[in-house]
């Protein structure tokens, strides 16, 4: 059983002592060093909060950039495209009038070329046909 004496008292200032001595050596660092870590993890928490808020505008940014530039390129793309087409065209029209002119001076030569040998062969056959009459009749013809 407790006897209640003046040892109960010692051991009470004891226990009291040991409580003030305790938490002015253990428990208030460690809750002190409980608090620094809570604010340093809520410090990072922010910290990488603010980082993400960047990273999405930084993104959002490159992203519309991104679409802008695709834009940009399809649209000179096209006018290429378009200018091409034009340069095309008209070299294609410009080959074809080279070649019509070329066409026509050739059919002009030929002409000429075909007038001439028909008056060659004009003058030639005279000659040939008195010939043929010379060697079937076997006498000249004059």
């Amino acid at each position: 059983m407790i006897s209640v004496d003046y040892t109960m008292f010692i051991q009470m200032a004891n226990f009291i002592a040991l409580i003030f001595i305790l938490n002015a050596i253990l428990y208030k660092p460690i809750r002190k060093i409980l608090i620094e870590r809570k604010k340093k993890i809520q410090g990072y928490k922010e910290g990488i909060e603010g980082l993400q808020r960047d990273a999405s505008e930084s993104e959002e940014t490159f992203q519309a950039k991104m679409s802008e530039a695709r834009q940009q390129g399809v649209q000179e793309k096209e006018a290429m495209k378009q200018t091409g087409q034009e340069e095309e065209k008209r070299l294609i029209s410009e080959i074809n009038q080279k070649a019509q002119a070329e066409l026509e001076a050739v059919r002009a030569q030929i002409a000429k070329d075909a007038e001439d040998a028909r008056r060659g062969l004009e003058k030639e056959t005279k000659a040939f046909s008195a010939a043929i009459v010379e060697k079937i009749l076997g006498r000249a013809v004059s």
